[in-house]
């Protein structure tokens, strides 16, 4: 039998918030930070946010508690992440806010 962890029809708080902050390490590494050259394989970190955000969401219970509000926090985190993967996916493309050479 396999740990809940690994499997995908149960919800893991875990599972999410690892696959976003793996997928954002991996964003760094892929767009060459502090330089961010253009790449198209950044849509794959992103996915995988978006994924990982979607599995910490499936966590929510109805009504409020505690564990809500922590898992209202791990979104936040979850979004600031997602957003800091799609600057480094969309600055190098876009001209106006990218500092001329």
């Amino acid at each position: 039998m396999r740990p809940g962890i690994f499997n995908p029809h149960t919800h893991s708080l875990v599972r999410g918030s690892t696959m976003v902050l793996v997928s954002l390490l991996g964003s760094f590494r892929l767009s060459h930070f502090p330089s961010n050259h253009p790449t198209g394989f950044l849509v794959f970190p992103l996915l995988i946010a978006l994924t990982g955000m979607a599995d910490t969401a499936l966590c929510m219970r109805k009504g409020w508690s505690l564990y809500t509000g922590g898992i209202l926090l791990l979104l936040y985190m979850d979004l600031m992440s997602v957003f800091i993967i799609l600057f480094f996916f969309l600055y190098p493309y876009l001209p106006w806010f990218a500092p001329t050479r």
